[in-house]
């Protein structure tokens, strides 16, 4: 068991240096990069193709760079704004790793990059643990998904910069209690903003850019308490982060990562 343990301390101590290293260099060309995490069908690349559109219309140099196990369909969808777009496809990896996605920017990433938008796997179990070099962590839900999900994902909920909830323009709809999904994040994150927003109807959209302008300005980021919490490598994982089919983690099964080994950065 200590073996397994050590294991789990190497994998995560790397992805930390290697996020470290990826943060230096991209904050000294003026690049500031916003992850985003959320589970399959939030509506997460809907909102980020709007806010691509919009950035291309205030003339501000972004890209986005989006990570799937199979196919190109979000990538095709993204390229449709006009701004650079990269897809990774992971091979049945659930995350993306620092080291991973310093090998992809390399030689793509144009150098007047303002803001690079990272669309995680669609997953909330193992990317919360997975610092990538991020100016802003940001956990979107969608109003279909239940108000008790930051409940159920505590590390990832624990760790946002920025919660978003989507697809608002069917909040009644499917009768989402805004105000108990509120108060659980407020529980495991508090004083985190919680931004509504509906991409088809333009509710919030800009939102992303603007956050992510101002923290690559300067301007300081919610500081999460578990981020200020000193980290330990292994705590709470009951399986190894190597590179196996994870693509199920997106269900609610009791792979809980517990007390997660990643800081989350701010400006």
């Amino acid at each position: 068991m200590c073996r397994v343990v050590d294991l789990r301390q190497a994998v995560l101590a790397k992805n930390d240096e290697a996020a470290h290293t990826l943060r230096t260099g991209l904050t000294a060309r003026g690049t500031a990069v916003v992850n985003l995490l959320s589970s399959p069908g939030s509506g997460k690349t809907e909102l980020l193709e709007r806010e691509l559109l919009l950035a291309r219309e205030r003339g501000v140099p972004v890209a986005a760079l989006t990570a799937d196990l199979a196919t190109e369909n979000d990538a095709r969808r993204l390229a449709r704004s006009g701004a650079p777009v990269k897809q990774v496809l992971t091979d049945g990896l659930c995350h993306l790793e620092a080291g991973m996605l310093g090998r992809h920017l390399d030689g793509w990433l144009p150098e007047d990059t303002r803001i690079l938008f990272v669309e995680n796997v669609g997953n909330l179990v193992c990317p919360a643990s997975y610092d990538l070099g991020e100016t802003l962590r940001v956990v979107l839900a969608s109003v279909t998904e239940g108000e008790d999900k930051p409940l159920k994902y505590p590390t990832a909920f624990g760790l946002a910069q920025l919660v978003v909830v989507t697809k608002t323009d069917i909040a009644r709809a499917v009768a989402f209690d805004e105000a108990a999904f509120r108060a659980n994040v407020q529980r495991v994150n508090p004083g985190v903003e919680v931004a509504l927003t509906s991409a088809r109807a333009g509710e919030g959209v800009g939102l992303l850019l603007d956050r992510a302008l101002a923290v690559g300005a300067g301007a300081a980021a919610h500081t999460p308490v578990m981020a200020r919490q000193p980290h330990a490598h292994g705590h709470g994982h009951d399986h190894d982060h190597d590179h196996h089919d994870h693509d199920d983690h997106h269900d609610d099964h009791g792979h809980a990562h517990g007390t997660p080994h990643t800081v989350v950065p701010t400006r």
